[in-house]
């Protein structure tokens, strides 16, 4: 299929930082541009975002940076207004909640109306408020797994405009390698003979669970385990705080945001997940493709995918001494019961090839255009 640029799309993402929502946006609007003309609306200071898609796709900033007035900041809705007014756009998609209730905001003032794709990435249910005074001006819902899709019809959540697309992965840049351990492990001060546990998420305790895993790893009582946590704030005070509060100031290392997460999942043993709400939970597919045996909990979609001893291990939401139960299971694991799980774990990870998203994201905007 070649490119048609007579088919414009903008993508809409707001604040600045990485997570699995920045991550899918980036590999959104990078493989859409193949197919459609594609513009991306973000912030002035989105570095990261700025550095993988400036000169590859036109960037177009609305948002500037002004603390927690961000999003109160009216110049912010006038940017986006001209933005979509003066690109005269066949398709906005809003990547986010808050980028969908900038795009909520200006719409009414639009003559000409695009067509309209709002994102649902967890399982969480819209107020009654925000289904009709938001998403009622969608054309199509996009949502990242069955099971996120099947809560919210169950909801009457808009079934007619419900459309399952599953968040996908770089298979290029996650697959079961190691050139890098000996280099992660000397950065990190890691022995060769310690067995090492990552969590890639944010810092936020109240959805991604980490004050259950450092309890978890606690509860643990290994002398030669290591626990790092990745992601936004990993490294701040609050964080810091609580590790210190539990005793595991030499057990537990916190990078903050790295963005270069494949590397660092050579240079580990296990990959382990508390979540107490997830879309698709991208990074435990990263992981996974990576060849890690990996633990989470069952969150939003990840049930899907994720089978307790045959791919992976998997607990509920917010079981502790699940968690710790399981990890003793992963650590007296054989090299030969390692290798299984790893090579199940690579050949679901297959499944969520980003080639495959993106097939369905490139039906999704000509069934659009065409109706």
């Amino acid at each position: 299929m070649g490119k048609n640029s007579n088919i414009k799309i903008l993508e809409i993402i707001d604040s600045h930082g990485w997570c699995g929502t920045k991550e899918q946006t980036y590999l959104i609007t990078r493989e859409l541009s193949k197919y459609f003309h594609v513009d991306l609306a973000l912030a002035y200071d989105h570095k990261e975002m700025i550095q993988r898609l400036e000169g590859k796709v036109p960037l177009k900033f609305y948002e500037i940076d002004n603390g927690s007035k961000r999003r109160f900041n009216i110049k912010n809705y006038v940017r986006l207004y001209r933005i979509i007014k003066e690109g005269n756009y066949d398709v906005v998609i809003a990547n986010s909640s808050w980028a969908f209730n900038y795009l909520r905001a200006v719409y009414p003032f639009l003559k000409e109306k695009p067509k309209i794709v709002a994102m649902r990435r967890s399982g969480y249910i819209p107020s009654p408020v925000s289904k009709y005074l938001k998403y009622s001006i969608a054309d199509k819902i996009v949502v990242v797994s069955k099971d996120v899709t099947e809560e919210l019809k169950k909801n009457d959540f808009y079934p007619e405009k419900l459309v399952t697309i599953e968040s996908g992965i770089d298979l290029s840049r996650f697959k079961p390698v190691s050139v890098y351990r000996n280099q992660v492990r000397e950065e990190l001060g890691l022995k060769d003979d310690e067995k090492v546990f990552i969590n890639v998420a944010n810092w936020q305790p109240w959805r991604k669970g980490q004050d259950i895993l450092l309890k978890a790893f606690k509860d643990l009582n290994c002398d030669n385990c290591k626990l790092i946590l990745v992601g936004n704030s990993t490294n701040g005070e609050e964080a810091r705080k609580m590790i210190r509060e539990l005793g595991l100031e030499d057990k537990v290392l916190t990078l903050g945001f790295r963005p270069d997460v494949d590397k660092l999942l050579q240079g580990v043993d296990f990959f382990v997940l508390a979540s107490n709400s997830e879309g698709i939970a991208g990074a435990l597919l990263q992981a996974m493709a990576s060849g890690k045996v990996v633990l989470s909990t069952l969150a939003g979609g990840i049930g899907e995918y994720l089978k307790n001893g045959y791919n992976g291990f998997a607990v509920s939401v917010g079981d502790q001494k699940g968690l710790t139960e399981k990890m003793k299971m992963m650590l007296s694991l054989s090299e030969d019961e390692y290798k299984k799980i790893s090579e199940k774990a690579v050949e679901t990870a297959k499944e969520y090839s980003f080639d495959r998203t993106t097939e369905k994201w490139v039906k999704l905007i000509n069934d659009l255009v065409k109706s």
